[in-house]
């Protein structure tokens, strides 16, 4: 049903220009990947999930995607419905957590003009091109695209403007676009805030469950990041960020906690080599150098979700099983602590101020393809056809 959807059409009365003195309204995007929550769901999920992710990097055939998908599902149906006792992902549900908190933020400095939506990439009804239809026929008419699940968004924020373009195509012939200005969030992989965070999370973390029974020296952090292929096509699949996000917060914890690891959380896929260590082999290197407590942090996911879930508990039992004298603790994402949706509203700041000062562009996309016959030459006699007025930029 999702894979292949129906074109939707924006009625060409949200396409003309906005009525004189209308105020700029601003569409922030809030962009993740979204996560099945009815098991019917798995396979059509993990179609589009193997079409825009895999793609990237597996030499595999597309025919190949339907049946693989199916096949899958049968997996993650047995894991996530049978060893995890029917396991709903809080994935959706966090997220949405953030998109309201964050969406209070801004609109407290900035007012209704500004309004929060999220989209899924692989979830219906909020799938990029579900979600877009919406807030054109909302009336707004900038947007600020920012991909928050996976910190490193390089690759991820690739595979969501991906399905952004390929939602924002989709305008009545000839009719001018309905997005009159856009603003991109690349990543906060660098970003003070978020960094001192983390290591403050991890920190108060083993004060208060760790501290009395293990020396600093014994204490050991795995920092898990989204795992990344070394190779995808030459598109840049954001392993640069993830290590100098890593460094950051190791930098942080280092001179108190010498024990600290970074571990990939790869899906362990054959023919591709994915970044190490992956996050079991990072925790076993640490016990071997003495550590007898065990502190896993997701640091490369803004959002909690079955990777951060249940990838990292099997890890801890298939450890505990080999070194059950060792304590091990699970750590949550930043998911939607308080301090966290601050920050991300205001990483969005300067960029919706940027978008209410700047002019509005007038985009005809037919224009991209004009052929002679479309505009006579006679047109230049009576100064350029309405098509070309785009205003000045200050």
């Amino acid at each position: 049903m999702v894979a292949t959807p129906n074109k939707i059409q924006i009625p060409s009365s949200l396409t003309e220009r906005p009525r004189a003195g209308s105020q700029d309204t601003i569409a922030v995007l809030l962009m993740g990947y979204g996560e099945v929550e009815s098991y019917e769901d798995f396979a059509n999920y993990n179609e589009q999930a193997l079409n825009l992710l895999t793609a990237k990097f597996a030499p595999v055939p597309t025919w190949v995607y339907p049946p693989l998908a199916k096949l899958l599902a049968i997996f993650d149906t047995h894991e996530w419905g049978h060893q995890h006792g029917q396991f709903i992902s809080p994935h959706n549900a966090i997220f949405e957590r953030q998109r309201a908190g964050i969406e209070q933020h801004l609109q407290a400095k900035w007012g209704p003009s500004v309004k929060v939506f999220k989209a899924f990439n692989f979830c219906a009804p909020f799938l990029p091109e579900q979600v877009l239809a919406e807030i054109a026929a909302q009336g707004f008419d900038k947007l600020l695209i920012y991909p928050l699940l996976v910190v490193d968004s390089i690759f991820t924020s690739g595979i969501a403007l991906e399905q952004v373009n390929n939602a924002l195509a989709n305008v009545p012939d000839q009719s001018e676009h309905w997005v009159k200005g856009q603003r991109y969030i690349p990543s906060f992989y660098n970003e003070p805030a978020y960094i001192n965070l983390l290591s403050q999370l991890v920190e108060d973390k083993i004060k208060a469950e760790l501290a009395v029974a293990h020396l600093p020296s014994q204490t050991g952090i795995v920092l898990m990041n989204h795992g990344c292929p070394h190779k995808a096509k030459g598109f840049t699949s954001g392993i640069r960020e993830s290590e100098l996000m890593y460094e950051a917060v190791q930098e942080k914890l280092i001179y108190r906690y010498p024990l600290i690891s970074v571990g990939w959380l790869n899906h362990q896929t054959p023919l591709i080599e994915w970044t190490q260590p992956h996050a079991e082999l990072a925790a076993r290197n640490l016990i071997g150098l003495g550590a007898t407590s065990l502190v896993f942090m997701p640091i490369g996911f803004a959002t909690e979700n079955h990777e951060t879930l249940l990838d990292v508990d099997h890890i801890i039992q298939a450890l505990r099983r080999q070194h059950p004298e060792v304590t091990y603790v699970q750590m949550n994402c930043v998911n939607d602590h308080p301090e966290f949706l601050e920050m991300v509203a205001e990483w969005a700041n300067p960029h919706i101020a940027d978008l209410l000062a700047e002019q509005s562009i007038a985009v005809t996309p037919a224009l991209a393809s004009a052929t002679p016959h479309t505009h006579p030459h006679h047109d230049q006699a009576h100064g350029h056809s309405h098509g070309h007025e785009h205003p000045h930029h200050h």
